[in-house]
Formats: C-alpha cells, sequence, structure tokens
C-alpha cells in the first residue's frame, strides 16, 4: 500500500482494449488513500462504461465539454485547478499526439491544458504504433516538457502482435504516483510544526479559543514528510484527521504549547508556527463553574508567551516561519510582523467574512527579508507543498550564504 492520503488525483481514460485496466487503477489509488475524479473521453465509453468508473469511484464521471450540468457543478477550469496531479491511463497514439500539439477539442484534452498540476501518461497502443517515429517524437516532446512516461510494458498485445505497448500494471503505476509526491526536498532536515488553535480556560466547563481547525498545520506537516523530513506536530485540540508518520504532540492551553516547543526546539532544523497561539489567557482560572449573576461578567487576562518571538531570538535559532492572519492590510502587518519578530519568513493570509478559518482552499503571500512570492488560491494541500518548496530553498540559502 502507497501512500496517496488525501491526495486529489485527475485519471483521465482514453479509448483502447486497455481501458479495462483503468479500473483496477482508479481501485488500487483509491483503497491508498486517494480522491479521484475521473474523465473519460468518448471512445474510451466504448471499451468500459462510465458507469462502472463511478460506481468505483463513488463521484460522477466527467465525458462531455460542454455539459451545462457539469459545468454548473465543476467546469473544466475549476476541475484541473482542483487536481494535485493528472494521469492519462491508459493514453492512445492519438491522445498523446494531440497532447503534443496542444490540441483542446475534448474535456481531457482541455484539462491538459488548463492544469498546472503535474501531468503522467501511461501509453497503451499496438507495438508498431508505439515504435512509429511520430509516436516516438511525440514522446520526446512531451518528456522535455516535463510530463511523465510511465511504461509502456512489453508482452502479448489484444491484436496477437508481440512487442512493446502494453500498458504498464495498475500497481506499479499506483508506485509511480506515490513516489511522484516524495521529492527529497528536506531530506535529512528536522522540522517542529504547531497546529490547530489553543483553549485559554475560564473555569471547569468553558474556555477561550479561536477558529483555526488545523488543516493548514497538518497539511505542512504531510508535504514535510513527503519532502524526506523528520517532522514533529505540537497541536491544540482539533476533529480533523491527524498526519501520520509524524511524532506528535496534543497540548491543550498557549503555555502548554510553549512548554512543548522549547523542549523540542533545540534538535529541529526548521521551525513552522502555523498554530493560532491565544495572546492572553486568564489570570485566574475558576475551580468550579462560574454562576450566572447580574448583566455583566468581567474576565481580567495576561499575556501568553510569545512562542514564535522566543524562538527566532535563541542564540542557536532554527530557521523560524511564522504565519500571519489578517483581517485588513495584509502585507503591511506581515511586514511588520516579519521584522518585529525577526523571522527568516511569514506566511500571509486574509481571515474573515469566509475566508482562511476552516476552508479547504486559501492563497498566502510569503514574504521574507529579500523578496516575496504569492502562491495562488489552491487545495491547502497543494498550497502547503508549495510553500514546503519555497522554505526548502530559502533554508538552503541561508545556511549556504552563512557557510560563506
Amino acid at each position: 500500500m502507497y501512500q496517496l492520503k488525501n491526495k486529489r488525483i485527475l485519471l483521465g481514460v482514453t479509448g483502447g482494449v486497455a481501458a479495462y485496466k483503468s479500473a483496477i487503477l482508479l481501485r488500487a489509488l483509491t483503497r491508498d488513500g486517494a480522491d479521484v475524479r475521473v474523465v473519460m473521453t468518448l471512445n474510451a465509453c466504448e471499451f468500459i462504461t462510465p458507469l462502472t468508473m463511478q460506481a468505483l469511484s463513488g463521484r460522477p464521471v466527467h465525458i462531455e465539454l460542454l455539459d451545462a450540468e457539469t459545468e454548473s457543478a465543476m467546469g473544466h477550469i475549476d476541475l484541473a485547478r482542483w487536481a494535485d496531479v493528472v494521469i492519462v491511463a491508459p493514453a492512445s497514439a492519438n491522445f498523446i499526439a494531440r497532447l503534443t500539439n496542444g490540441f483542446a477539442e475534448d474535456l481531457l484534452s482541455t484539462l491538459c491544458l488548463a492544469t498546472n498540476a503535474p501531468i503522467m501518461l501511461a501509453p497503451a497502443m499496438n507495438q508498431q504504433m508505439w515504435l512509429n517515429q511520430a509516436t516516438q517524437d511525440n514522446i520526446l516532446k512531451l518528456a522535455a516538457r516535463k510530463i511523465q512516461i510511465m511504461g509502456p510494458d512489453s508482452g502479448n498485445q489484444a491484436c496477437g502482435e508481440i512487442g512493446p505497448g502494453r500498458m504498464l500494471e495498475p500497481e506499479l503505476i499506483a508506485k509511480a504516483v506515490a513516489e511522484s509526491f516524495s521529492n527529497g526536498l528536506l531530506t535529512g532536515s528536522r522540522l517542529l510544526i504547531t497546529a490547530g488553535p489553543t483553549r485559554e480556560a475560564i473555569d471547569p466547563v468553558r474556555y477561550i479559543t479561536n477558529r483555526s481547525s488545523g488543516r493548514m498545520g497538518f497539511a505542512l506537516a504531510n508535504a514535510a514528510v513527503e519532502a524526506g523530513a523528520d517532522v514533529t506536530v505540537i497541536c491544540g485540540p482539533v476533529s480533523i484527521e491527524k498526519p501520520e508518520r509524524v511524532k506528535l504532540i496534543e497540548v491543550q492551553s498557549a503555555n502548554d504549547m510553549h512548554h512543548a516547543v522549547m523542549q523540542e526546539i533545540g534538535i529541529n532544523d526548521i521551525f513552522i508556527s502555523a498554530a493560532a497561539v491565544a495572546d492572553y489567557c486568564l489570570v485566574k482560572v475558576a475551580d468550579q463553574k462560574i454562576k450566572k449573576s447580574g448583566e455583566d461578567l468581567q474576565l481580567i487576562l495576561k499575556k501568553n508567551p510569545d512562542i514564535l518571538a522566543e524562538v527566532a531570538a535563541l542564540e542557536c535559532a532554527p530557521f523560524t516561519v511564522g504565519f500571519a492572519a489578517e483581517t485588513e492590510n495584509l502585507e503591511e502587518n506581515a511586514i511588520n510582523k516579519l521584522q518585529r519578530k525577526k523571522l527568516d519568513m511569514i506566511a500571509a493570509n486574509q481571515v474573515g467574512e469566509e475566508l482562511g478559518f476552516d476552508k479547504e482552499e486559501n492563497t498566502l503571500t510569503v514574504l521574507w527579508p529579500s523578496g516575496i512570492q504569492q502562491l495562488e488560491l489552491a487545495s491547502k494541500d497543494k498550497l502547503a507543498r508549495a510553500l514546503i518548496a519555497v522554505i526548502a530553498e530559502r533554508y538552503y540559502e541561508k545556511n549556504s550564504n552563512q557557510a560563506h
């Protein structure tokens, strides 16, 4: 079993006898935790029914480019943006030729032009068609565009001939897809990430908290694992599924999180403060539930430790990344926080008015002392992978400069 949990995979199916293998591939991808949407060409529907693929994926199958019903639910641009990776299996000689020349005459070819996600092709055709110079030229051009070609295999073919052109077996394709998410950008590095909210007790049954869900912090943890890092996550109380393959420390209050961070920080190379830590807690927490008495209730608060600033101020501080959730003046406030806390980097996002908190998609403005980069609207998983790539680049740049 491969690690494809929560990955968004767009599976394209073109016409050919090998289309039956796409059903087996779909089962393998969903078994390994992927969320798969299927797009079929009209010729593919002659070999395997959309109903089969819908039953296996649990989602509607997309076929028509100009389908009013599917456009209202998820247009081709939205579907292209949704995907973490696009797999075409089987990829016929005709589809490969059309993709090479940039045709957009059906839904699948249009999606391949509209997406910025990686594209992976599993060719399947007659051995003579595969060996034809036109097909070989097309494959070389696609590979030069960073489109990954998986296979083909060699052996007996449905036409009775023997040679190269068989679609790679579904298990091998699933393995290649899983490996495509492992980029090794942070191999050998140790990361400490905070995630989620904190709870500041008022009495035994009440507390002060915020709307943070922990999604972004957990997405960063998963992306860092994919990048080869050894990851520790310190998280406040959350209700979403927790990341795997990480050391997980669960806390409640800001003081709990402060203590856990200071215990762990010394052995880490990178610190990402994605948690929404409460700035204040109560001076005195009531021992018993506070009873209603009078019209008003006054709570006296005191400042919590500033975890991010303390980490950045350490003598041997790790590469320190903060987050700034802002309701106004996004860039100005983020730059102020970056400079005031002497951070290496800050990721800022707009919150409020149904933005940011507990949403599956987001945008980020990433700033560091000498630069800025905008990460466009995407799922938090995809956004996290992009942010980890930026962090890795700046982390190695900083270490390189210090070495000289």
